[in-house]
């Protein structure tokens, strides 16, 4: 017989080997043992969770003729020719590549048939998500209501892409994600029956690096055995096999940032691709490691939520200390990001590089994390004693006075005209044309040097562009001649945000004025 790999070889055949789905294997168990079997089951969750094997057991243990507490007793006939794939009374359907309505009105023809053998015809539907809406809408009938021998059971990994209707006709049952500690032990025990060795810490890695899928576990842990055949699997051994890096690694990334030392950090990362490494993995892992430093700067007695050794553990606590808690948050956010775009990328190197560059040097962003770290460098600073340099020539003159902004004119007095619109301007930016309203609500009124009603807009604004169109203008002079009863000269200007602040006169201010909002948004 050709040789069949780990997850094919130990793949679960019935309840009892089902690992951390409790939930849903006690779920069918008693069903199946007060013949309260539904007709129609959707299995969801990510993959490698079992959702297959589990619809598989379904399937054996509703037909099987000797049933017990751990469902197929896998000695019968029809358990027999099940498992070897050859039962008439179980069809495996794989909706990737079968997502058409023809494949559908296949089943539904079939399912008029009753089955030749056992008690129920059993429809597997992998991947469910991927039948097209025609597909979809084919099977609704016969999914609401099929004959009472037959079972359908849908797995999908995307439950947010079935359709409502088809969500309200089975029964749903989500796979969660496989603890690290269950994985591990499995692990263990199928090493036991393979006659292999392998060490904890070394099982741990691989377990916590399948993120929650059994089946990925076991094909690291076969790709780890596969390069080291016939010897003890170490954890440096399964470092080496998946293309990751040792803890040591990050901490010694985790410092050269935190001294915002690009140098040091470039060259950490050059030894790394050097070594072969994954760089996807390496982001992956070292995102998680600020996350186990975040974890040790949020309370006491975090070494039980965070398997690491006792010499990497301290060196974290370490780390730890040495970081403002809003620093990790900015370099969780900036690594985060960058995993997210590594998929897709071909330049990783360049991307990585720039990402590390980015946490070295917070003055890079804008944003509030940003501006944290900075202020925190600038105090490190202080701390060793370094200060800002006086220019040359400078010595001994005192500091420059700040510049004072320059003072707002307020205008002596208003002409009639315009007084009379700022006095209505709630009530001018509340009627008349969408565009026109608009316009008026992102404007501030004020008063141009030789008298005239003036529409102050700050830099950047789109509506100042809409309001400087002829068509524009004519509209707005309609608004105030209706406003008012007489026609008024106006001039539009654009200005910076700093003139906005400091020069620029808003007449409402001078009349107490307040706008209503509901009143300017109807």
């Amino acid at each position: 017989m050709s040789y069949m790999t780990l997850y094919r070889k130990f793949r679960p055949d019935n309840f009892a080997d089902v690992k951390g789905q409790d939930h849903i294997v006690t779920t069918l168990r008693n069903q199946i043992k007060n013949q309260r079997i539904g007709h129609a089951y959707l299995f969801s969750g990510t993959r490698g969770t079992g959702k297959t094997t589990m619809a598989k057991i379904f399937a054996k243990a509703v037909n099987c003729e000797n049933p017990n507490d751990n469902g197929p007793c896998g000695e019968c006939a029809t358990c027999r020719a099940i498992a070897a794939g050859s039962g008439l009374n179980v069809l495996e359907i794989d909706a990737a590549s079968n997502n058409g309505v023809d494949s559908v009105r296949d089943i539904v023809d079939d399912v008029s048939y009753r089955p030749t053998e056992g008690k129920y015809k059993v429809y597997i539907i992998d991947e469910v998500h991927m039948l097209t809406v025609q597909a979809f809408n084919a099977l609704l009938k016969t999914l609401e209501e099929p004959p009472e021998y037959v079972i359908f059971i849908l797995a999908t990994t995307d439950v947010n892409k079935l359709l409502p209707t088809v969500l309200s006709r089975c029964q749903r049952y989500d796979f969660k994600r496989i603890s690290v500690d269950t994985i591990r032990d499995r692990m263990r025990e199928l090493l036991d029956k393979e006659g292999l060795q392998a060490q904890d810490k070394a099982l741990q890695y691989i377990a916590k690096t399948a993120d929650g899928s059994m089946r990925d576990a076991l094909s690291f842990l076969e790709e780890c055995i596969s390069l080291h055949m016939g010897e003890e699997l170490t954890y440096d051994m399964a470092l080496d096999a998946l293309g990751a890096v040792d803890t040591e690694v990050f901490s010694q990334m985790f410092r050269a940032v935190r001294a915002r030392d690009v140098r040091s950090c470039v060259e950490v990362l050059d030894e790394v691709i050097m070594q072969g490494r994954e760089l996807g993995q390496f982001v992956t892992d070292y995102t998680w490691y600020l996350r186990n430093v975040m974890l040790m700067q949020t309370g006491e007695d975090m070494e039980s939520v965070i398997d690491m050794s006792t010499e990497n553990m301290a060196r974290l606590k370490e780390d730890a200390a040495s970081a403002q808690r809003e620093q990790v948050f900015r370099y969780i956010r900036v690594m985060s990001e960058l995993s997210g775009t590594l998929r897709f990328a071909t330049q990783k190197r360049v991307l990585t590089e720039v990402a590390f560059i980015r946490l070295c040097l917070p003055q890079m962003e804008k944003d509030a994390d940003s501006v944290y770290d900075r202020v925190v460098a600038i105090e490190e600073q202080l701390e060793n004693g370094i200060v800002a340099v006086a220019p040359a020539g400078a010595e001994g003159a005192p500091a420059p006075a700040p510049a004072r902004k320059p003072m707002k004119e307020l205008p002596k007095a208003l002409p009639e005209d315009v007084s009379r619109i700022v006095e209505n301007w709630n009530h001018l930016c509340s009627e008349g044309k969408d565009g026109v309203r608009s316009i008026l609500q992102a404007a501030t009124p004020s008063l141009s040097a030789d008298g005239k009603l003036e529409l102050v807009f700050a830099e950047g604004d789109m509506a100042y562009h809409r309001a400087s169109g002829e068509l524009s203008r004519q509209d707005i002079s309609e608004r105030l001649e209706e406003e008012i009863g007489k026609s008024v000269e106006f001039t539009i200007r654009e200005v910076s945000h700093r003139e906005m602040e400091d020069t620029v006169v808003d007449l409402r201010k001078l009349f107490d004025f307040h706008i209503d909002i509901d009143d300017v948004t109807e």
